[in-house]
């Protein structure tokens, strides 16, 4: 997106409200990509996450990043749904337990949505149990387990071998700025995305597979 996707992102991670919604107003004027928009927004959310984790941002930082990034997916969400799509299958989602950050899920339930798929949404510090009858409530095919904060792996671990001993085959995506390969191993998950729009190419591969 070139200079006004790097201010975009440096505002966002400074908490500047009144910018980054001046940027986001800005760029849809000037015809960007709204998912270059939401990435430029989740890379200044990264940074917000990383300060949060150092110390140097605390949680009414966390939360006042939150009420900003609502403000500005209010402007970019009509532009992610496109024609009207055809059903592709049902996600479900949620942050695990011990992690209140919703910001990246709920930007992947609208991108998911938009893309056609159903979704349910768990919410935010989601117990083990709560995903374990979602899965078998819905026969899910997809679980999507989000986390911003490192120290979430333990409780995404064992959310993750409750969801295996159901028996269903559920394929699991772990969701954080954070994630790579080595974590995805290490607590047991199928695939692993950094941003949401990784989690709907996933989508698309495990449905196209059914």
């Amino acid at each position: 997106m070139g200079t006004l996707g790097d201010e975009l992102a440096i505002a966002m991670a400074e908490l500047e409200e009144e910018k980054v919604l001046g940027l986001v107003q800005e760029g849809i004027a000037a015809g960007e990509d709204p998912l270059e928009l939401v990435r430029s927004l989740q890379d200044g959310m990264t940074e917000v996450g990383a300060r949060f984790e150092s110390g140097d941002y605390f949680l009414n930082e966390l939360v006042m990043s939150g009420e900003i990034m609502k403000e500005a997916m209010v402007e970019i969400e009509p532009l992610l749904h496109g024609a009207e799509q055809e059903y592709h299958g049902l996600v479900v989602i949620g942050t695990v337990k011990g992690d209140i950050h919703d910001l990246g899920k709920n930007i992947v339930v609208m991108l998911l949505k938009g893309a056609g798929y159903e979704v349910v949404d768990l919410g935010v510090d989601v117990p083990a149990e709560r995903f374990v009858e979602a899965v078998k409530e819905h026969n899910a095919r997809l679980v999507g387990m989000c986390a911003l904060l490192t120290a979430s792996q333990g409780s995404m671990k064992e959310t993750i071998e409750r969801v295996r001993s159901t028996g269903l085959d559920t394929k699991i995506v772990i969701g954080g700025s954070y994630m790579n390969e080595t974590i995805r191993e290490n607590v047991g998950a199928d695939y692993f995305g950094t941003t949401a729009n990784d989690a709907v190419k996933l989508a698309e591969e495990v449905f196209a597979s059914a």
